[in-house]
């Protein structure tokens, strides 16, 4: 067994205690092979808060191991969906209860504040394992006519195994619910593989797995570098399919690994530059407040975030006005201060590589009319930022940035908007604000994105799927959807009259 450790959070005075080891057959242990440890860091002040194991290829084995015999015996086609769903359903009220407690586990390892992660994250969270504990028992096939005389066919979803889940550092817990309440729910048995920069949350929730009444195996957590724990997953000859969130690089090796290892089932969703288009008969106010959502909401580290802003050229400069005053109301600050909508980015990696785009920006001619300015002092912090005047080829306008970092352009037809809008090698996200409900039809059909929002953006619903087109991914989460993700479907062809005759 590995020693957990007491982490004490000194805004609240809050002390959490923290398992440490990786999460295999319901117990927390120490690497098979490895004295690897990962360091967690906060954010807002770049101090250390604790160092957790960091599992190797042979840990990704032993946890394959586990959920492979799970599967076999107490969970897959052993246990009812009655069963399931119960265990769920325990599962989102244990996490209900540690609400606060993991909201600040979240804030301190990610940076976000309390409020969003407490009452977005984990509450979205909560209610999306529900949502999947009630399809637990609800899984059914076809009955198909053949011959009524002789003959009958039937279908059955089948759990398709062992899942490998590989979730990324922006929504840790959100991550964690979306990957692991489908699985559940149709009987699969789960190797998770968090970020190696938020790795506190999935070992907490691993406590609330053993303490909600699940077998040991059929939830394992295994930290580890994505080079190492995910390159494993993805190319294991026992694991049944892989699930990926992050970004469209790694999807393609992880891809690769499926191919060239067992062919498993692969669901991906990547990256995003999603368009977001402001026509002259919006409402302004409240498109400037949704275009604020869609790229300030997590501090920009979203993979729907709306990072090109398209304004037709009758109403950009008042549009840009307004913007400009909205996006400087939001507060950026440590995510324990109770008026903060923003907290730091991640990691140090990404507030360099963010700061690099918007060096780039203004290198290649775009105009910053707010932000783009590094912050003195510690902490991770990167204010709203504006650009306007940007070209199509710009690389703020092509590139992924994942940050609070908008590119602005105008244009003045609505088929000009759209083939701007498209102009992108993604397709996760793309949103429209117009008062011409003509207009909102065909520009959200002529949009060439998984999901469209239209006089909103950003906000997603459980029962809803979501997911990518072109490079954007592959796959559905959420809604009923996301059960095709974990399902295989075997055809029963059932012979009770025919009589063959032989030789032929």
């Amino acid at each position: 067994m590995t020693q957990p450790v007491t982490i004490s959070i000194a805004a609240t005075g809050r002390k959490i205690t923290v398992p440490t080891g990786l999460f295999i057959n319901n117990e927390f242990v120490p690497s098979v092979d490895s004295k690897e440890t990962i360091q967690c860091i906060n954010p807002a002040t770049e101090e250390v808060i604790c160092s957790v194991v960091a599992g190797s290829e042979k840990d990704i084995d032993a946890a394959v191991a586990a959920a492979r015999k799970a599967f076999k015996t107490t969970w897959g086609k052993n246990v009812t969906g009655w069963e399931r769903s119960r265990l769920i359903n325990k599962l989102a009220d244990l996490i209900e209860r540690d609400a606060q407690e993991l909201a600040e586990l979240e804030t301190l390892n990610n940076g976000k504040p309390v409020k969003i992660a407490r009452d977005f994250d984990i509450g979205d969270s909560v209610q999306c394992l529900r949502y999947y504990a009630g399809f637990a028992d609800k899984i059914v096939g076809q009955s198909i006519e053949i011959d009524n005389k002789t003959k009958t066919a039937f279908t059955r979803h089948d759990p398709i195994g062992v899942c490998g889940q590989i979730i990324p550092w922006n929504y840790p817990i959100n991550m964690w619910s979306w990957k692991v309440a489908p699985a559940l729910a149709c009987g699969c048995t789960i190797v998770m593989k968090p970020s190696e920069i938020t790795p506190l949350t999935a070992l907490k929730l691993s406590e609330l797995v053993v303490e909600a009444g699940f077998p040991p195996g059929v939830v394992n957590t295994v930290p580890s570098l994505g080079s190492v724990g995910g390159a494993a997953l993805s190319a294991h000859m026992d694991v049944d399919k892989v699930a990926f969130t992050g970004s469209t690089v790694t999807g393609r090796r992880i891809m690769e690994a499926a191919a060239k290892s067992n062919l498993k089932k692969v669901s991906l969703e990547l990256g995003g530059k999603s368009p977001h288009i402001v026509f002259e008969s919006a409402d302004l106010d409240q498109a400037a407040n949704w275009t604020g959502l869609g790229i300030l909401y997590n501090t920009g580290q979203d993979c729907t975030a709306g990072s090109r802003l398209f304004v037709q050229d009758t109403i950009y400069d008042k549009f840009i006005n307004i913007l400009v005053e909205k996006f400087k109301q939001l507060k950026v600050t440590n995510g324990f201060d109770e008026e903060a909508g923003a907290g730091p980015v991640v990691s140090k990696m990404q507030y360099d590589k963010i700061f690099s785009y918007i060096e780039a920006g203004k290198q290649q001619g775009a105009k910053a009319v707010l932000g783009g300015e590094k912050r003195p002092g510690k902490g991770y912090f990167v204010d709203p930022t504006i650009f306007v005047d940007v070209k199509p080829d710009m690389k703020i306008v092509r590139d992924e940035i994942f940050g609070p970092v908008l590119a602005v352009a105008k244009f003045s037809t609505e088929e000009e908007a759209i083939e701007l809008a498209n102009d992108t090698s993604y397709g996760l996200g793309a949103g429209l604000h117009s008062n011409d409900a003509s207009q909102c039809m065909r520009v959200s059909q002529a949009l060439e994105a998984g999901t469209v929002w239209v006089n909103q953006y950003n906000l997603l619903s459980n029962n809803v799927p979501f997911g990518g087109k072109k490079q954007s991914g592959i796959g559905r989460e959420l809604g009923s959807y996301a059960l095709e993700e974990y399902t295989s479907v075997k055809a029963v062809h059932w012979n009770y009259g025919e009589k063959l005759d032989w030789p032929l």
